[in-house]
């Protein structure tokens, strides 16, 4: 800064015969201490100040003093075009005239050189916030004593809080989790430290201030990274789906490439090799027009959509001896101009062969339905009921019996031969047909709720009950027909309440008193053995006999083998429909499922079907598409055991002979009829069940 930025050039003059009183009038009405004295041609002979005055009145000399007399004469003084820096070398003047060309121009004083001063003080202060400010980083300073001095505008706004507001704080305060105090603390600068502020990322670099040597404070920077995370997060988002689209086209059947708008081969995948009998490499390096000059391919579908700039589809011939499909489509740019075709090639021989296989499998497949549909015996009117064998169809014939009387029945039977679609048969053929059909699981219902769900209740019989009450199920069966499966399963508290039911024809809602009428027809159906649990007192002897007035025993699968093709027909027809398939057994697969023995019976058969429909990749389900559980099971003739694969014969005979005890003890109950049964000594039975580790009881 220059002394003619400061200088006063309002100027009061004082001519060297003046006297003192005058001067002292003059200071007095401009409210000045001091002036230039100049002689009659306006240079400068002196200088007169408040302290000459001052001086006069000390001495008690006569105010008629000329100036001339009292004035310092050897005056120092400056250019215009000094530096401000100028008047430090003259600290003991208190004013300093500056003279241009030997005329005085100004006038400078100490004040004057104060004010200077802090003004440029304000303005580099004003600067260097507004420097601050306008950073785009975050900038938080504190001193020694972790007290808030800096806090920019940038600060401010990522974080929320006012300068205003925070400044003066000590910074554990405001930020507790701050290392600022750790770098005073320390002397050492923490640099590309990553953290999170308001769900954005930031790069802080931590640095000490020195000050002669001494450290007053420290200051941090923090770099907003949140666009550059953005950006590389799209980075590696694109570079995933670039693997992706990699992994697609190599895993397509029929062979990709893509090409410029000049024809140069951008990408391709390994199908490409195949179908044109080029290595990759070789592949990559040419012009899609090159394949044709080096005979690889007979024509060029990329040429060809260069030249129409439409969607095309040429027939090719390839240098490995195949027929294929191209079919070329172009990109276009902005400007309408091609950028890229993606080419499309597909061998058509080999679709060709699959069809000759098909139309072959489906020849196979109608000839083979249709002679499983000789096996399809009469239904006698039950669509749900799929048979051919001779045990099923008296199973049936009893069923039409049963339809013009109200006897209880009784249905026995293994998980999955049928029981329920038996209830629905003997339901659909009886006089009750037009009445309500229930159908109740009593091993799926906890006791206390099957209770409140046969019988009903009234209002407040129980905690949670309906306001009103509820209708049993007995109830909605009247002049119909209930059907109560797993009927073992029932507790023998409910089993006392259901053979009241039978004998008077009545029933009591839980927490009443008043007995309701009803007219049913009882179905039962069980797959546990109830004479063992009347033997064993599980369950009641006069409620087995009450339902047990006539039985219906459902034979398990293995028993009628005979079903199990027109089975298997049937849900191959189903679960064809069901899934859009057009799926068939070979023969050798079928024999394989016949001769499986199915212990869950239909419902595993059928569960089974599905399954392999579903999951088998052909049309054709062979023999190999069996677990060796199935395929590799034999059975054998004289009984239902089955060894699955071929093991050690000593591992099959000893299987085979724990089987055939097991199932003597079932029969017959006792050593001795078991031992007449096998045609061995009863000692042979007690030491053959010892070691297989066979319970016989005691007999």
């Amino acid at each position: 800064m220059k002394i003619k930025e400061i200088m006063t050039t309002d100027l009061i003059f004082l001519d060297p015969k003046m006297t003192i009183k005058q001067v002292a009038q003059i200071f007095m009405e401009n409210h000045i201490d001091g002036a230039p004295v100049i002689n009659n041609e306006k240079k400068l002979i002196g200088v007169l100040t408040k302290s000459h005055i001052f001086k006069l009145v000390s001495e008690a000399l006569s105010f008629d003093t000329l100036v001339e007399d009292l004035m310092i004469k050897e005056v120092t003084f400056s250019s215009p075009e000094e530096e401000i820096e100028y008047l430090l070398k003259y600290s003991n003047v208190g004013r300093l005239p500056v003279v241009e060309n030997d005329e005085v121009v100004g006038w400078c004083t100490r004040t004057d050189l104060v004010k200077a001063f802090f003004e440029s003080h304000n303005e580099m202060v004003h600067e260097l916030q507004t420097i601050m400010d306008s950073t785009h980083n975050l900038i938080v300073a504190i001193d020694e004593f972790g007290t808030i001095k800096t806090f920019n505008k940038s600060a401010q706004n990522v974080l929320g809080i006012s300068a205003e507001d925070i400044k003066g704080k000590n910074i554990k305060d405001v930020f507790p989790n701050s290392e600022l105090l750790k770098v005073v603390a320390t002397g050492e600068a923490q640099t590309l430290q990553k953290i999170e502020l308001n769900n954005r990322w930031f790069i802080s670099n931590r640095s000490p201030v020195n000050k002669d040597g001494k450290i007053i404070g420290a200051v941090a920077v923090l770099q907003d990274i949140s666009e550059v995370e953005l950006i590389s997060q799209e980075l590696k988002s694109v570079r995933e789906l670039n693997r992706e689209l990699d992994a697609i086209i190599d895993s397509s059947f029929d062979g990709l490439y893509i090409t410029d708008g000049n024809g140069q081969i951008l990408r391709l995948n390994k199908a490409i090799e195949r179908i044109s009998g080029l290595n990759s490499e070789d592949f990559s390096r040419k012009e899609d027009d090159g394949l044709v000059e080096d005979e690889v391919v007979s024509k060029s579908v990329t040429d060809e959509v260069l030249k129409q700039k439409k969607l095309v589809t040429i027939i090719q011939q390839t240098k490995a001896g195949k027929t294929a499909l191209a079919t070329g489509s172009p990109i276009f740019g902005e400007d309408g101009e091609i950028v890229r075709v993606v080419a499309n090639v597909r061998d058509i021989t080999e679709l060709n062969e699959l069809k000759q296989k098909l139309e072959q499998a489906e020849e196979i497949n109608k000839h083979y339905q249709n002679q499983l549909k000789a096996y399809k015996g009469p239904k006698h009117g039950y669509d749900d009921i799929i048979y051919s064998s001779h045990k099923m169809k008296e199973v049936l014939n009893l069923v039409s019996a049963l339809g013009e009387v109200d006897s209880t029945i009784l249905i026995t039977g293994e998980s999955g031969v049928g029981k329920e679609i038996i209830a629905e048969a003997l339901y659909k053929t009886s006089n009750r047909s037009n009445g309500p059909f229930i159908k109740v699981n009593c091993g799926a219902i906890p006791d206390n709720l099957l209770e409140s769900e046969l019988f009903g209740y009234e209002s407040g019989a129980f905690t949670g009950a309906k306001r009103g009450g509820k209708i049993g199920l007995f109830e909605l069966a009247n002049n119909g027909m209930i059907f109560l499966d797993e009927i073992g399963e029932l507790s023998l508290r409910l089993q006392v309440k259901l053979l009241r039911v039978l004998q008077n024809k009545e029933i009591v809602r839980v927490g009443g008193n008043t007995s309701i009428p009803i007219n049913m027809r009882i179905i039962t159906a069980t797959n546990r053995n109830l004479e063992k649990m009347v033997e064993e007192s599980t369950f009641r002897e006069d409620l087995y006999y009450r339902l047990n007035v006539i039985p219906i025993h459902i034979p398990p699968l293995r028993e009628r083998k005979e079903d199990i093709p027109i089975l298997v027909t049937h849900f191959v027809e189903e679960f064809n429909n069901k899934y859009n398939k057009n799926k068939y057994f070979s023969p050798e697969a079928l024999d394989s499922l016949q001769n499986y023995s199915w212990p869950g019976n239909v419902r595993e058969l059928e569960n089974y079907i599905e399954r392999l429909l579903v999951i088998t990749p052909g049309n054709r389900i062979t023999l190999r598409d069996l677990p060796s559980s199935i395929g590799n099971r034999v059975e054998l003739p004289f009984s239902n055991v089955s060894i699955d694969g071929l093991p050690p014969l000593k591992e099959a005979v000893e299987t085979v002979e724990k089987c055939l005890i097991e199932q003597a003890y079932k029969k017959f109950r006792t050593t001795r009829k078991m031992a007449q049964a096998l045609q061995v000594n009863a000692s042979t039975i007690s030491r053959k069940a010892t070691k297989y580790k066979i319970n016989l009881g005691s007999d």
